[in-house]
């Protein structure tokens, strides 16, 4: 068969699976479901690198298999699961189609210059990469969520739509400005993943309040499809 299918890649494969399911599950307003399948996919992107590391005898075909399959699992996983959910969050006017369209074309900017570098500095040197350039694509895994629990603080679902609204357009910049931004060390892995973990629960315990995500849909369309 074409590709490659040993123990490096298990997870990238298992993080597209997770991202598509939560496609399903948004175009069905499963919201709360979606979410964690794209919290459940940054996880699982979070360490398939360090596995990919282990195995010490990879080809060159094998570690730029694994950068490209990589690049095109983010896309899926933090370009595509996020803009469905934006847009049946409320991101459905010309305004929020444009900064949605805006985020994917920049995160699919970002990739493709990433693959370049990545080629390129894996060719230079066998030293694991210390900083990125720009905000890395898989950051949406944890904003997301993290942006659903910080909205229990916001008095009505309309002031959630425009949170949402900033932080695609503003995530969607960062993708594509130029600065550093410092890979976490192992310890601070473990507390972010903490972190995220307490937001899923959040996303699919709590119930009550106006942001009881499997009908934040249905609120949106008995307003008239309105903020």
């Amino acid at each position: 068969m074409i590709g490659f299918y040993d123990y490096t890649v298990i997870m990238t494969y298992i993080s597209v699976v997770s991202s598509m399911i939560g496609i399903f599950c948004a175009m069905t307003d499963r919201i709360a479901t979606a979410v964690c399948c794209l919290a459940f996919s940054g996880l699982c992107d979070m360490f398939d690198g360090k596995i990919a590391r282990t195995k010490k005898n990879r080809t060159d075909e094998e570690k730029c298999f694994g950068i490209q399959i990589d690049s095109l699992a983010d896309i899926v996983c933090f370009g595509i699961l996020p803009i469905i959910l934006g847009f049946k969050l409320g991101m459905y006017h010309v305004y929020g189609v444009a900064i949605l369209l805006f985020y994917g074309l920049a995160g699919l900017i970002r990739l493709a210059y990433f693959n370049v570098m990545e080629a390129k500095r894996q060719s230079e040197t066998s030293e694991n990469r210390k900083y990125y350039q720009g905000l890395p694509i898989t950051s949406m895994s944890v904003i997301l969520p993290l942006l659903f629990v910080a909205s229990m603080i916001l008095p009505d679902y309309k002031w959630f739509v425009v949170l949402l609204h900033i932080t695609m357009l503003a995530v969607g910049l960062l993708f594509i400005l130029d600065f550093k931004f410092r890979k976490p060390t192992n310890r601070e892995l473990v507390i972010l993943v903490a972190i995220v973990a307490v937001a899923v629960l959040f996303v699919l315990f709590y119930n009550e309040g106006w942001w009881r995500f499997s009908y934040i849909y249905k609120i949106s369309l008995e307003r008239g499809g309105t903020l």
